[in-house]
């Protein structure tokens, strides 16, 4: 008598698979018995089925202990447990990719064959790959070994009606299977468990994990990951938006303070200011509307308290020219790491462009003035009024350790524009810094903004407040091409600006009435090197057009003035040697990438001082590289619930016209609400695990354990269903194969 043990899953067909094989030698003029353990809960778990073979008619109904030859449908199944049993002169054949060598130390001496059925079963449409059907496909292997051929292959198929595919997959296994008798001592099976008595229902055992470790039946299994927030990742300042969101949704704003002073010393300035990529990457946006970070990041520094400023240890002393964004977060990072730094500025006051280019209205002074302040305490020292050319440059390289420049876009775009009247013509970057020092009134003019960034709608909203009696932006692509906040644009317009898209400046001329801007209509053609459709002139009839106007103010942005760079470790001047660079000097902000944020710039200055700190110590503080990012396709979305935005209190729009009092008041607490909270749990925090509970709650094993702060799953009794994987809101559990 021959037997035979087949494992495999529900589902794959191995109770079939074993009366084929018995029906195979029926036709032959054996007999036969082939049957199933059918104990199995659902489909994928793991069974047993029996095959004897013999002259005799067979009497024996038990199951087979000590079979012949055993088959493995499944490779998640092939393990030494298979040579329970087995004699030694049996084969193992196995549903698997690898060939018998790929198993010479599982099953060393015994006869092993190998097929890759699944993929034949899946090729010839026999199931999918989750759930193979294998059946058709392992007989044609087990007839080569077996030495049947493949007539007596089809001939079982046909009795069973199994004809197409089946018979194609049969044949190919046929020929593809290998066997090979592995060398080396034979693998012995492990040792059996002893067996437990029964309980009975009195016994303290009743209620417990049942004895069969369910695991086994497992063919994927639940993993836990930690991915990267697409806010995180989108904010150039590289802060921990997801962080910082939960402890404001905890009030703990405090403790929001501390994770955004760990990577930028100007939380209140970019609560006001910053346009907010981390909001345009937020997954929240693809349900009803992005979470407003940018609100929550000034309520965070309106709110909490600062730690306590570290002062400095160390006898490396560290020039930072420039004390804008760039310059502040240098000094304030090489201030935390001990460095003793002095910032070199210009001007009479700190801050830069965050002082001069934009208005009150949008970042109070006194916002500012505290956050400089707060940058200083750090021991950071300040020689104001000092503008450092070359010459100064090549100085204190030989009096620093290191020296960071930061000077920020000093050189304003031009619009080459003909005319008699150009003399109307003044840079917005200029007006700006008038309009701040009370040096200007527009009353009663017609101003005409050219740009479409942050600084053509401030200067276009200023020239409101200081009396214009219009204003226009003329901006040569579209509004949806425009660089500049869609929130100051769209209070721009609330406060009387109006916008001319697709148009270009060509002249500005006098005639009997006045100035006028002669312009000329465009249309948008292929991207540019930007990304954006590069404005073409249009060529109608009407292309041209005039704009009256008193004024003209240019907003296109500014560039590097790279003069004070030195050439190499050489620094010259006009072709004249001044000496040679002592110290290392490095460049920043918007001065070495010209990305015109705050954000950026902040997030740059800092990687200046790590890159100082790295130079002079060799200790490397940059973080190694990120997980992947949480795409809207991990997150669950249906399993949370629609809420609108909690929006900033504004100042109504016939107020403001006229006054430089902040536009935007933050998120305003009631006596029963607080909208920064609600706003803050509005977060999904993709990506990262925030204890929901989901997955302990819809486990239906039981499996899901808390552990600590954290969780585990139990795999001697998880069955790889996927409820909690499904259940995870935020696509940090995922299942992976066995």
């Amino acid at each position: 008598m021959i037997e035979l043990t087949i494992y495999g899953r529900g589902g794959q067909g191995g109770v079939t698979l074993a009366k084929l094989i018995a029906t195979a030698h029926f036709l032959r003029g054996k007999h036969g018995q082939a049957f199933g353990v059918y104990a199995a809960e659902r489909s994928g778990a793991p069974l047993q089925a029996y095959v004897r073979i013999d002259d005799n008619e067979i009497t024996n109904h038990n199951q087979v202990y000590e079979p012949d030859h055993v088959i493995v449908l499944d490779r998640t199944l092939i393990n030494p447990q298979i040579l329970t049993g087995l004699k030694p002169d049996g084969w193992i054949i196995l549903n698997s990719p690898d060939g018998p060598d790929a198993f010479a130390e599982q099953f060393s001496g015994w006869h092993v064959a190998t097929v890759d059925a699944t993929t034949i079963a899946v090729s010839n449409g026999l199931g999918t790959r989750a759930v193979p059907i294998v059946n058709t496909t392992v007989l044609g292997a087990a007839a080569r070994v077996f030495d049947m051929s493949l007539e007596d292959v089809e001939a079982a198929l046909v009795e069973v009606k199994f004809g197409g595919p089946n018979i194609k997959s049969a044949r190919e296994a046929y020929e593809r299977v290998q066997v090979k008798r592995l060398k080396g001592r034979l693998a012995a099976a492990p040792s059996a468990p002893p067996k437990e008595p029964v309980a009975g229902i009195l016994d303290d055992v009743v209620g417990a994990m049942p004895r069969i470790k369910t695991g086994s039946w497992a063919t994927r299994q639940p993993e836990r990951q930690t991915l990267t927030p697409p806010c995180n990742h989108g904010c150039p300042a590289g802060n921990d938006v997801r962080g910082f969101v939960e402890a404001v949704g905890e009030e703990d704003y405090d403790r929001a303070m501390t994770i955004l002073l760990e990577t930028s010393p100007l939380p209140g300035v970019c609560g006001r200011v910053c346009p907010a990529p981390c909001m345009e990457a937020c997954n929240r946006r693809l349900f009803d509307e992005p979470v407003n970070v940018r609100e929550l990041e000034r309520y965070a520094a309106d709110h909490g308290q600062r730690p306590d400023p570290v002062k400095p240890w160390r006898k490396e002393r560290m020039a930072v020219v420039g004390s804008g964004p760039a310059g502040l977060s240098a000094a304030y990072h090489l201030a935390r790491l001990g460095y003793p730094a002095t910032m070199f500025e210009g001007s009479a006051e700190l801050g830069g462009v965050l002082r001069t280019g934009i208005p009150t209205y949008r970042l109070p002074r006194d916002v500012l003035g505290e956050e400089i302040s707060y940058v200083l305490q750090h021991g950071v020292d300040v020689q104001s009024g000092r503008f450092i050319d070359r010459a100064d440059l090549l100085k204190l390289s030989h009096e620093y350790a290191a020296v960071f420049v930061g000077t920020g876009l000093q050189d304003s775009r031009n619009l080459n524009i003909s005319g008699s009247a150009t003399d109307l013509m003044e840079q917005g970057i200029d007006f700006l810094d008038r309009v701040r020092q009370g040096q200007v009134r527009l009353d009663g003019e017609h101003v005409i903004v050219v740009g479409g960034g942050n600084t053509a709608v401030d200067a276009a909203r200023s020239a409101k407040r200081i009396g214009a009696g219009s204003v226009r932006i003329v901006y040569r692509r579209t509004r949806a091409e425009m660089p500049a906040i869609k929130e100051e644009v769209d209070e721009g317009l609330e406060e009387g600006v109006t916008l001319h898209e697709l148009v270009m400046p060509l002249r500005l001329d006098r005639d009997g009435l006045g100035p006028l801007l002669t312009c000329q209509r465009m249309r948008l053609g292929e991207p540019d090197e930007s990304g954006r459709p590069r404005p073409i002139p249009d060529t109608s009839e009407d292309a041209q057009f005039d704009l009256r106007c008193n004024r003209v103010i240019l907003a296109l942005g500014q560039t590097s003035n790279l003069a004070i760079l030195p050439e190499g470790s050489e620094i010259r001047k006009d072709g004249t040697l001044l000496g040679l660079s002592g110290a290392p000097i490095f460049a920043g902000g918007d001065f070495a990438t010209a990305e015109g944020t705050v954000t950026a710039a902040i997030g740059s200055g800092r990687s200046g001082a790590w890159h100082i700190h790295r130079t002079l110590t060799g200790e490397d503080l940059f973080p190694p590289p990120s997980e992947p990012v949480a795409e809207p396709d991990v997150i669950t979305m249906h399993l949370f619930n629609h809420a609108p935005r909690e929006n900033s209190v504004m100042l109504p729009a016939a107020d403001r016209r006229h006054t430089f009092k902040e536009v935007r008041l933050g998120l305003a607490d009631g006596p029963d609400r607080h909208p920064a909270v609600a706003e803050a749990g509005r977060c999904f925090s993709c990506g990262v695990c925030n204890d929901c509970d989901q997955c302990l709650n819809y486990c239906p094993e039981g499996i899901v354990l808390r552990d600590g702060e954290g969780y585990r799953f139990d795999y001697g009794y998880c069955k790889g269903c996927g409820i909690c994987s499904s259940q995870c809101p935020r696509g940090v559990i995922y299942m992976s194969e066995l």
